[in-house]
This record gives structure tokens, sequence and C-alpha cells, in this order.
């Protein structure tokens, strides 16, 4: 007898229909069960897994030979998701729950031997998928993915949370539980961002907090230079907390990203706050862009949407930072292999931190005795067009002793925030005009600079003269211009003024011959 039922298949970070059909002839003289449609080893041992939580739930096996088929059979498919769905195939294929009721579900599940049922990865994009597919009416989901499918379905299809394989059989036998409930904007409005590390907890650093302030509100990549112990660390990991809040689908696409790898927190079926990755300088290129056999997403996917932090610049190898060109420019990773080629979200901020030469101290008055041929050569580790793409160059200088002594000074981060989501609100109105999909500074192309970036003749003279002394590229002279109308958006400016201009200039000191703290 034949029954179908669907469950789904995650490649990269979307997800994909898949028809489960099972075909229990009743016939031969062995069990065996069958499992084709480009299956990979972990859906080929769910025939051991499947048949143990059949015997241990008190529900007989089927007979004779069986054949189960995931299709398209053209589609790969991975992970043990598909356990759940399987077995339901099966018991409906045998006569032990009705087939009519079967076909209209998605059903989602790895099995343990005894019957109960484990979580899986990609529950959020399958949900979201099976919610605009008609032929899926209900789903079933384990208890731990319960929250998160039901926020994606948001209302289109009930979702059930299921803890055993005797459950589900009882679910399609009439004794159904009460679906699980989740409207997406009632948990938006009402959730809780987690406590962020506060800039009231910097001593000094002026110049350092204004750059971050003017990184936030722009969407600007950013790199602070100076000896360790300044605090670019501490600086970098309190800039996503003067971001301004995800909107609804900036949250739904970053933690659909950490769905698929399994990331999302108990309790957290979406990501609260911005992300903030910061992997070690011994991450491999496939670890930081995404890759493998089966491709996932890295970690500059997981800082989609938030800030990707990467200290000791130099130290990453020089074919893993190369590698952030194409994402710094477009705002998405390609991955090709031989299988296929999967395409991630990767709009972040960057912001490294790096030691003025190898010994770190910089400066003969700190101690220094580095040479100048290897401070250059450290320095040549970064290349010229990975610093083109980053729109501001920090110094981060010792502190003082006062400023070291005294309690720390500064403002907090909500009051630094507000400026930022005004001066971003002032960009989303400006872009709304033209009907784009831009939302920062940073982003703009040439077509938005040159009709959102004009400046007065005494300011296109300063600018000729900044790049005629430290001989800017075309893109680090479009860069200056996206700092200085971020710079003129905090000061509530229309136009750009002069003084706009020259704080951004500032931020490109790095474009000299020699670096100096």
């Amino acid at each position: 007898m034949l029954a179908r039922t669907y469950s789904a298949s995650v490649i990269g970070i979307d997800a994909y229909l898949v028809e489960v059909e099972v075909n229990a002839t009743g016939r031969g003289d062995l069990d065996m069960v069958s499992i084709v449609g480009l299956a990979d080893q972990a859906i080929k041992e769910s025939r051991d897994r499947i048949h143990s939580a059949l015997l241990s739930s008190g529900l007989p096996p089927a007979k004779g030979s069986t054949v189960v088929n995931l299709a398209p059979s053209d589609l790969r498919k991975e992970g043990a998701a598909f356990d759940l769905a399987i077995a339901l195939g099966m018991l409906a294929a045998t006569g032990q729950i009705p087939r009519n009721e079967i076909a209209r579900c998605m059903v989602l599940g790895e099995l343990a031997l005894d019957g109960s049922i484990r979580p899986v990865r990609g529950a959020l994009p399958i949900a979201a998928m099976a919610a605009e597919n008609p032929q899926i009416e209900f789903m079933l989901v384990p208890v731990a993915n319960a929250e998160e499918s039901a926020l994606a379905a948001n209302g289109k299809v009930a979702v059930y949370p299921v803890n055993h394989l005797q459950d589900a059989c009882d679910f399609f036998r009439g004794s159904r539980g009460e679906a699980k409930h989740a409207d997406l904007h009632d948990y938006l409005t009402s959730r809780k961002n987690l406590l962020l590390p506060d800039f009231a907890e910097v001593k000094g650093q002026l110049a350092a907090r204004r750059a971050m302030e003017i990184a936030a509100a722009g969407g600007h990549n950013s790199l602070m230079i100076g000896p360790p112990g300044t605090g670019k660390s501490m600086i970098a990991k309190r800039l996503a907390g003067i971001l301004p809040p995800m909107t609804l689908a900036e949250t739904l696409e970053t933690s659909r990203i950490h769905s698929v790898l399994g990331m999302l927190s108990d309790g957290e079926p979406l990501l609260n706050n911005r992300p903030f990755r910061s992997p070690h300088h011994t991450v491999s290129d496939i670890a930081l862009i995404g890759g493998g056999k089966n491709p996932r997403p890295g970690e500059i996917s997981l800082a989609h949407n938030g800030v990707l932090f990467l200290d000791e610049l130099p130290e990453f190898k020089r074919n893993v930072l190369e590698v952030l060109r194409q994402p710094l420019e477009n705002g998405e990773i390609v991955v090709s292999r031989a299988s296929g080629t999967c395409t991630f979200p990767a709009r972040f901020m960057l912001t490294a931190a790096m030691n003025p030469c190898p010994c770190g101290r910089g400066s003969v008055e700190l101690g220094c005795r580095c040479k100048i041929d290897e401070k250059k050569r450290y320095q040549k580790k970064i290349s010229g067009p990975l610093l083109d793409r980053i729109d501001l160059h920090v110094p981060v200088l010792n502190l003082t002793e006062d400023e070291l002594l005294s309690a720390p000074s500064g403002e907090n981060s909500e009051v630094i925030r507000q400026r930022v989501i005004n001066a971003r609100n002032i960009q989303q109105q400006r872009f709304a005009a033209i009907n784009n999909v831009i939302y920062c500074n940073a982003q703009m192309g040439p077509r938005e600079l040159n009709m959102f970036c004009n400046i007065t003749p005494d300011s296109a003279l300063l600018l000729r003269q900044a790049i005629n002394k430290f001989h800017l590229s075309p893109r680090a002279h479009d860069r200056i211009l996206k700092v200085a109308r971020t710079i003129a958006d905090l000061a509530g400016s229309e136009n750009i003024r002069v003084e706009h201009l020259l704080e951004g200039i500032t931020y490109r000191t790095i474009d000299r011959a020699e670096w100096a703290l």
C-alpha cells in the first residue's frame, strides 16, 4: 500500500519541499527497507533508528519489502530530520494510521531508539516555506522546534508539537492536542533585548567612541590601530549595542541562518539583538565564508545584519582576509561546489583591530625596537584593496594618567544609540524617495553619491588636496564622501559642510605612505 507525506531539505539556508513516498508491498521473504532519492548516509541509517523506535513504541514494523522514495530525486537530502516522516509513512502504508490525514502534513523530527523525538536544524526556514505551500495544512515538529516554527508560520499553517512517536500516531488517530500559537508581531514588540556591554564603561578614547558612533550611524566598516591594552576590543564589543533594533525582515533573515546551524538558544526562537561575531585569527577560509562538502554558512553570514570583529587583523591568513572583499562589496557570498552553488547573505559591519607594529608598542617612547622594514612587512599583511573597503581608520592611543585613574565619564550606549537611530531614520527617508533597497549610507553606489553627496566649492578644493596628498584611490574618495554624509546626518545637516568633510578625511590617514601614531 502506498502512502505519502511531506518533509523538507535545507540546502544552504533555503528549504525545499520533499515528498516522502512509502510503498509497503508486504511481499518477500525478508523484511527489507530501501531508501532512494539522493539520500545521504544519515538518512540511510534511519532504517535502524526507525525499526527500533517502532518496536519501542509497540508498533509493528512493515513486513516484506518496503521502498521509501524522497522526491524530487535530483535534490540532495541530508540529516536525520526525515526519520519521523518516514516512520509515519510506513505506519500509513500498513494501515495503522489514516493515509488521507498524513498526506496533508509536513513532518519533521529525528527519532531516538526509544521513540522519542529530537529537535532538528533549520525548522525556521522549513516552516516559512511550508506556510507558502497550499498543499500543507499543518505541521508536526519536535517540541523544542515548536516556537520557532510557529513564529515562522505566523498563523498560515497550524503547528503541532510532538514529543514521541506514539504522540504523532495518536494525532492522526484523532487525539490532537492544541496547536502552537505565536504571533510574530506580538513577539517582536514584547521581546526583551539582552543586556549588552555599555559604552559608559569605557575610559577616555573619545575619538574612538566618536568613530564607532559614525560607523553605527552609517553602517561603515572600521579599523582601530593602537598598542595592546588601549581598549580596542572593549570598544568593538560595545558597537552592537548602539546599532538600531533589527526590523522584522532582518530578524527573520538573521534568525534563519542561526536556525540552519542549530544555534538558536533555548527560549530564544528568534534573535533579539544584532549578532556580534569574533572569530579567532586561526580561522580557516571555509569557516569564515562558509562552504564544505554540503555548503553551510560561515562566520560572515552569522554576522549578517550585525558586526564581524576581527581582532589582531594582520595575524589572519592573507587568503582568508582576501575572501572578504566580495561580501564587503556585494553583501553576500557565493559558494560554488561541484554539487551546486549556494548564496549566503553577508551584509555585516566589519570592525577590525590591530597593533601598529609587530611588538605592539608602536613608538620609541613606549619601548618599540621594531625596524622600519619590520613595520612595513607587518602592515603589508593587509592588502590595499581590503583597506580601501574600510571606511574609518581609527587611531587608539594610550590613556593618559588622568584618564586611567579616573572613573569612566562618557555617555552610555542608549544615549549614543538614540543619535544613531535618528541618523538612520534620516537616511531611510532619503533613500525611500528613490524606491531603493539601500538602508544606510555605506551602501550607496555611484548614483546615490551623485544625488546625495554634493559638496561646495570649498569642500571640493579640500577633497582635491587630500587626494593629492594621500594618493587616494577612487574607492577611498567615495568612502570619504559616504562618511561625510553620515557625519552631516548625525549633525542634522541637509548639506555636507567643510567640517563634515574634514572629519571624514581624518579617518583616511592610513592611506599615507607610512602609518604613524
